[in-house]
């Protein structure tokens, strides 16, 4: 098991897990409308396949909202 950071908590994980996997696993809804940080960098969504997470990683899901007037 590695321990990750995920959203601020820290999570164990079992590898190889890339980060399409990972955002499965955190049940994210919408995926399709959240950005994802690896260690401080925006990871382009055509990356996710292929990027895979490693020990001490911290990962942030972001979701941008929307309003005003």
């Amino acid at each position: 098991m590695a321990k990750i950071i995920v959203n601020g908590e820290t999570q164990e994980v079992l590898l190889p897990l890339n980060l399409t996997e990972l955002i499965k696993q955190n049940d994210v809804s919408q995926p399709d409308m959240v950005s994802v940080q690896v260690n401080d960098d925006f990871v382009d969504r055509a990356e996710w396949d292929g990027l895979q997470i490693k020990e001490g990683d911290i990962v942030d899901f972001l979701y941008f909202m929307g309003g005003g007037m």
